[in-house]
């Protein structure tokens, strides 16, 4: 199933599940289904409230707003990438091998597939990340990772804002990323739930393409099953010692070559007028035109 939030005519938020290019709405809030009894798959068979057009729907992220939001970096060749950017050298530290790295992102900085999105005040160098995203499907704890993936209830298109300028100083302190990372996070379109995904299943993680463009040009990307830490390792990690609840976003980090700062020079970054596209195969694109910052 693909689940939407969306916002009606009558000017109310909305959710439903997409049935041949049509939203069937079924609910208000798409956190409150997830965690009613019988989840997603009960959700699905109640009659819709009301049927719309899912190309003239205003879509909005379908959570926004998660509980909480943690942001990984899963993927090897991006950590490589990154590093011979930054410092002309790209071996991986030992460390990130010991076990998956996240830090919490601002989940009231949520945005919707494609809503504008302004630079942050005063950051020079912005940049998009070709991410995915797992929503966890109920409350659990001190998962196994073997068996973690069970309590996920779908996957979605993630893009996370960075202000590299500010990173930059930022991650030279133990603290690691902070207000770089604050400004603003698109999701969407669409909530896939696993099922939909199960027949491209490949290593650790799903045969499908993952790619950034700006202005229709085509930046960089991989594939999914790239992946180094496969989202069983990183609901394990998040879940030690505390809980996931309904709704929480895991996401990935990005793809190898999947932003701006690991073409090294190559490639300028985001200006007001830019359209960036972020698209994962089978998940949708989040499309997004940047304007210009707020007031510093």
């Amino acid at each position: 199933m693909r689940w939407v939030s969306y916002r009606s005519a009558d000017g109310s938020t909305r959710c439903g599940v997409v049935r041949d290019d049509k939203i069937h709405a079924l609910g208000t809030d798409l956190l409150e289904l997830l965690c009613a009894d019988g989840g997603l798959a009960s959700a699905a068979a109640r009659e819709p409230t009301e049927i719309v057009e899912l190309a003239t729907a205003h879509l909005l992220a379908p959570l926004p707003a998660p509980p909480a939001v943690r942001n990984f970096a899963a993927f090897e060749r991006y950590i490589s990438n990154a590093g011979k950017a930054a410092v002309g050298d790209g071996t991986v530290s030992p460390a990130w091998y010991e076990a998956p790295r996240f830090f919490f992102s601002n989940p009231a900085a949520i945005k919707g597939p494609h809503d504008e999105i302004p630079i942050a005040p005063g950051v020079k160098l912005w940049d998009y990340e070709v991410e995915v995203a797992a929503v966890i499907a109920e409350d659990c704890s001190n998962l196994d990772a073997a068996m973690a993936e069970q309590h996920i209830a779908g996957y979605l298109v993630y893009c996370d804002w960075s202000a590299r300028d500010i990173s930059a100083s930022e991650m030279g302190f133990v603290y690691g990323p902070s207000k770089s990372k604050d400004a603003s996070t698109s999701l969407g379109p669409f909530l896939v739930t696993t099922d939909e995904l199960e027949t491209h299943r490949s290593g650790r993680g799903y045969s499908l393409r993952m790619d950034g463009y700006v202005n229709g040009e085509h930046y960089g990307g991989g594939r999914w099953d790239e992946i180094h830490w496969s989202f069983g390792d990183l609901l394990a990690h998040a879940s030690s010692g505390t809980t996931l609840r309904a709704g929480d976003i895991l996401a990935s980090g990005p793809v190898g070559t999947g932003c701006i700062q690991e073409l090294a020079g190559r490639r300028p970054y985001l200006a007001p007028g830019d359209t960036v596209r972020i698209e994962v195969q089978e998940l949708g694109a989040i499309s997004a035109r940047i304007t210009g910052p707020g007031p510093s």
